[in-house]
């Protein structure tokens, strides 16, 4: 690994040491090396004349990410790095970072150079000024100046339909709710840090949808530009992820989004269930529901452990030992899965009756052991 260039100690450094904080600049990171010291430097342009801080909150990144940060922040008190271990996330590692400040204002930035850190002037001023209590970085069309092309096109229409199902909740008109790039007073993190889901992408409306008193708001346009290096860390798995902070926002946080999610598994595996049950109808009923028992809960659980528990995702010897344990802690509930299943299956009902009837019940068993045993 190419140890980072020196960045000299300029008259800002020297008075990040003494001049009062005024902002937080927080980065979350996974393998985001090659794009530390370009982010810094673009920062130390955009930030003139502003007392800042980057707070890298890296994830153990296998490429070094940590250490390029630590090299830079032994020679720049203003560079920060919080590295992780046995934590994944971007929300979480974003309210990591804003409690870890102690700023007045913290704002959110990625570290791939995607968002336009020259708005971060402008964003700091209409925070100070009191015009607004967050100001946030808007992609989409209806904020003059705003572009998103750079996500290509499936991104950026599931990106559209998830910001149109955030206003919803909301209840606000905010073009752009699922944004990555916002500043927010510190204060207003702190006061929900308790009850923000860690899990998952979508901060900004994790964030929002949990304020008491619904924030004041400023959008600013940007052109969300090409990713300079790595790859991107958004999959399949964050829809499900955001949907399960969807319905628990709508539940009025009754609702864990993590048990929604694992809920929404918990229905696949149903069908899991139901797909091997009359397949193998012809051994018998009770053999052909162990059977397919054993299938949904094997399914469930490398599902939960790719979306449900992606933070806490586990591989090699220990996806394998997590699922042993995941087995012995079911054994209970598929006893009297299979027992409930068969009886309601003598008494009448069709056989797919039988099955579901059965699946329910292991159901919040599987949730409460496995979520404290497993991950």
């Amino acid at each position: 690994m190419n140890a980072p260039p020196k960045r000299p100690v300029t008259p800002a450094v020297s008075a990040a040491r003494t001049a009062p904080l005024e902002l937080g600049v927080i980065v979350p990171t996974f393998k985001e090396a090659p794009n530390v010291a370009p982010l810094l430097e673009k920062l130390e342009a955009a930030l003139q004349g502003v007392v800042w801080q980057a707070i890298f909150v890296d994830d153990d990144s296998p490429d070094g990410t940590a250490a390029v940060v630590k090299a830079i922040a032994a020679r720049d008190p203003r560079v920060i790095c919080l590295h992780r271990i046995g934590r994944r996330g971007l929300a979480g590692a974003v309210i990591e970072g804003a409690l870890a400040s102690a700023a007045p204002y913290v704002a959110v930035i990625d570290g791939d150079l995607q968002h336009d850190e020259t708005l971060l002037p402008q964003m700091l001023k209409a925070l100070q000024e009191g015009r607004a209590d967050v100001v946030v970085g808007s992609r989409y069309l209806g904020v003059e100046g705003a572009d998103a092309s750079a996500l290509g096109k499936t991104r950026e229409a599931g990106s559209r339909l998830a910001n149109w199902l955030g206003r919803r909740v909301l209840r606000a008109d905010v073009t752009d709710p699922m944004s990555g790039f916002f500043m927010i007073r510190r204060e207003l993190v702190e006061h929900v840090a308790p009850e923000l889901a860690t899990s998952g992408f979508k901060v900004l409306f994790d964030i929002l949808a949990s304020q008491k008193t619904p924030p004041r708001y400023l959008e600013l346009p940007y052109e969300f530009r090409a990713r300079h290096a790595g790859e991107s860390k958004l999959d399949n798995g964050v829809v499900v992820q955001y949907l399960g902070l969807l319905a628990a926002k709508l539940s009025r946080d009754l609702i864990s989004p993590r048990f929604i999610m694992f809920a929404l598994v918990g229905l696949s595996g149903v069908g899991v269930n139901l797909a091997i049950l009359r397949l193998l109808l012809h051994i018998g009923f009770a053999q052909a529901q162990l059977i397919a028992a054993l299938g949904a809960m094997t399914s469930n659980y490398l599902i939960n452990n790719a979306v449900t528990y992606r933070d806490k995702r586990k591989t090699g010897l220990a996806l394998l030992t997590g699922y042993v344990r995941f087995v012995v802690l079911c054994s209970v509930p598929l006893a009297a899965n299979v027992a409930v299943a068969t009886m309601v299956y003598e008494r009448g009902p069709s056989w797919w009756v039988a099955g579901v009837a059965g699946a329910i019940v292991a159901a919040v068993w599987n949730y409460v052991t496995t979520s404290r045993a497993v991950w």
